[in-house]
């Protein structure tokens, strides 16, 4: 297949273009290199430019027939959102109905889209399956939730199937080394301890240890890249084979949430055989911070056929530690 991944040159997306090049798809990358980086596209064929630019994208769908698009760009930091809504709102839903009015008149009809937990807001229960309200308390989260509603409205209006992601907290980096996080800022937790263990960072802040959880800190489900990666590729293939049709969601989890506590602790087991050290302080909660977030990722599974080979924690942490070593270099 010939697959456009909008967002190829980040973190999540050029995990994905990797997965899809080694699957023989060709793969055209397009973005701004904003937050991607050009080293990172080097599966695909790169396009730097914007989906607000209409015209760029008219070209590559007169230049390619894709069979179908994968997109990943968007604008991700919860605190941001809050600040700069608006910045949001065009990023991440109009630039979105750019691409789909684009693919519309070009007759590509499979569509798979970057979706997020944060749509769901604060959990009325856990572990959060599909039918949990959505009810996102920032602009991010709100931003993405209308993305979904327009996927629902272009199945009905022009037959364009979609299926919608919800990622927890993706994690990890490429088992081989080529590939990992490398955000300005990061705002991750494993890769933020492992900073911290490097010596990039200074120390790490557990915020709140008086949660109602174990040991009193929150508690996060945290997928693999490469787990979260094959998901999409399965998803991709059930649309483009006719097996998947209309405006699907579904949830990525491990369905088994690790505490920071427990995420510290085993980042420090794990630097320690290279003999690094870590600092740890502590903070005040964080506002918005729920205690528990973990998903019911049953339906994937089942209609997918989606089985997460790396959900190990120690096997993320030590994938992630494998790329911040690199970063030293």
């Amino acid at each position: 297949m010939k697959i456009l991944v909008a967002g190829g040159a980040g973190y999540i997306g050029s995990h994905m273009v990797k997965q899809l090049f080694r699957a023989d798809h060709s793969v055209v990358v397009l973005d701004n290199l904003s937050t991607g980086f050009r080293e990172l596209a080097r599966y695909s064929e790169l396009v730097v430019g914007d989906l607000a630019d209409t015209a760029l994208l008219e070209r590559l769908f007169r230049e390619h027939r894709f069979d179908g698009v994968m997109h990943f760009a968007a604008a991700s930091l919860v605190g941001e959102s809050m600040q700069d809504p608006g910045k949001y709102y065009r990023n991440n839903v109009a630039d979105t109905l750019n691409l789909l009015e684009v693919m519309v008149r070009h007759e590509v009809k499979h569509f798979i889209f970057s979706s997020t937990a944060a749509t769901f807001g604060e959990p009325e229960s856990v572990p959060i399956d599909e039918a949990h309200p959505q009810r996102p308390i920032n602009p991010y989260g709100a931003s993405k939730l209308m993305v979904e509603r327009m996927l629902q409205d272009f199945h009905a209006a022009h037959g364009l199937s979609s299926v919608c992601l919800r990622y927890f907290n993706a994690c990890g980096a490429d088992p081989e080394g080529e590939l990992g996080e490398c955000h300005d800022p990061e705002t991750h937790l494993i890769p933020l301890i492992l900073q911290a263990a490097s010596g990039r960072r200074e120390n790490i802040t557990v915020f709140g240890r008086d949660y109602a959880t174990e040991d009193g800190t929150c508690v996060r489900d945290y997928i693999h890249i490469e787990d979260l990666c094959s998901a999409h590729a399965l998803a991709l293939e059930a649309l483009v084979s006719g097996e998947k049709q209309g405006a699907l969601a579904y949830n990525l989890g491990n369905g088994q949430g690790y505490s920071v506590q427990q995420v510290v602790e085993a980042v420090q087991q794990v630097v320690a055989e290279d003999d690094f050290t870590l600092e740890v302080k502590e903070g005040d909660r964080r506002a918005g911070d729920p205690a528990v977030l973990v998903a019911d990722a049953t339906l994937a599974r089942r209609e997918l056929g989606w089985q997460p080979q790396y959900a190990e924690l120690d096997i993320i942490i030590r994938h992630a530690w494998a790329w911040e070593r690199r970063m030293l270099r």
